[in-house]
């Protein structure tokens, strides 16, 4: 097998088991070429070109970086195994394999993956310059992206916590009137945030949008129906209750699911795009689901797996 590990050596807290994991996928005349991101965005597209040359690729970072590469091999049909090293690692939570190094090579070696949705964010910012992204966990603007913004100096240091400091210190969000249209519908709803997600599985296995999957080629639109951070305890509490939000609904917070989504605010927001804070400010965005287009690694543990789906 002929393996490609792209790994982002700043993520997270810096840990070097990816070293690991590379040690226990490969056999006796095996290949791996292992690449190293960089702070200049055009160098590390150049680390994808070849992707199709290989039997598998390996990104290894936080979610920010994980979504990148799955963007950049979108609708390539290159094998990709998602390898944890950054402070959150959502994603990877989403989709929910064992984390263990020796157990997703063991999932590499096994060849089981599923088709994952990716989506796009489109956005004209305040100055006039349009941005395009893609994304495999969420994008948001309002509450969300000021928390991203700000928790970004102390990740390094207090990894997952940062973002709980960064609430202390924006208790009193700026609440935006925000007409959404779903699929064709109009929909108006006042706010803190409006986040897309292509799956909604944060910290302590809670789903914010119960049902939100990442192979269905939809996306649901969750907003934050609050005027304050006080009022998030209730649906963190909901959430703590009943994870999967089958039994309790969530207090506070509107779902809306479809392909083709689009918000409007009545004044600047920033957007973050799956934990990283894009620069400039909009009044509205455009969001797109697109279906199926990267193959993920699973294993037996995951949400996935057919196994656990046919339970």
């Amino acid at each position: 097998m002929r393996t490609l590990i792209v790994h982002n050596p700043k993520s997270g807290f810096g840990s070097d088991s990816i070293y690991e994991f590379e040690r226990a996928l490969l056999r006796e005349g095996d290949e791996c070429v292992f690449r190293i991101l960089t702070d200049d965005p055009s160098e590390d597209a150049n680390n994808l070109a070849d992707a199709e040359s290989f039997d598998l690729v390996v990104i290894s970072g936080g979610d920010g970086t994980v979504s990148n590469a799955l963007y950049a091999l979108r609708d390539r049909n290159v094998r990709t195994c998602i390898f944890p090293s950054g402070t959150a690692n959502l994603l990877a939570a989403n989709i929910g394999n064992a984390s263990e190094p020796a157990a997703l090579a063991k999932a590499c070696i096994d060849g089981h993956a599923f088709n994952a949705d990716l989506a796009e964010l489109h956005w004209t910012d305040t100055s006039g310059e349009e941005h395009l992204e893609g994304f495999a966990l969420m994008a948001g603007s309002g509450f969300d992206a000021r928390l991203m913004h700000d928790a970004i100096p102390a990740k390094q240091a207090l990894g997952e916590a940062a973002y709980f400091a960064a609430v202390l210190s924006n208790l009193w969000p700026d609440v935006y009137r925000f007409t959404i249209e779903v699929d064709g519908n109009v929909y108006e709803h006042e706010g803190i945030s409006c986040i897309i997600a292509n799956t909604a599985m944060i910290q302590g296995d809670i789903e914010i949008a119960p049902g939100c999957v990442m192979d269905d080629g939809m996306l649901d639109l969750i907003v934050l129906e609050t005027t304050d951070a006080a009022q998030l305890l209730l649906p963190i509490v909901a959430g703590i209750v009943d994870p999967t939000g089958r039994s309790t609904k969530r207090p506070h917070i509107a779902t809306y699911r479809g392909a083709n989504i689009r918000v409007t605010a009545d004044k600047p927001m920033k957007v973050e795009v799956d934990g990283d804070v894009v620069s400039g400010e909009t009044t509205s965005w455009e969001a797109r689901s697109l279906p199926g287009c990267c193959p993920i690694v699973i294993d037996g543990m995951s949400r996935y797996s057919a196994s656990l789906r046919n339970l």
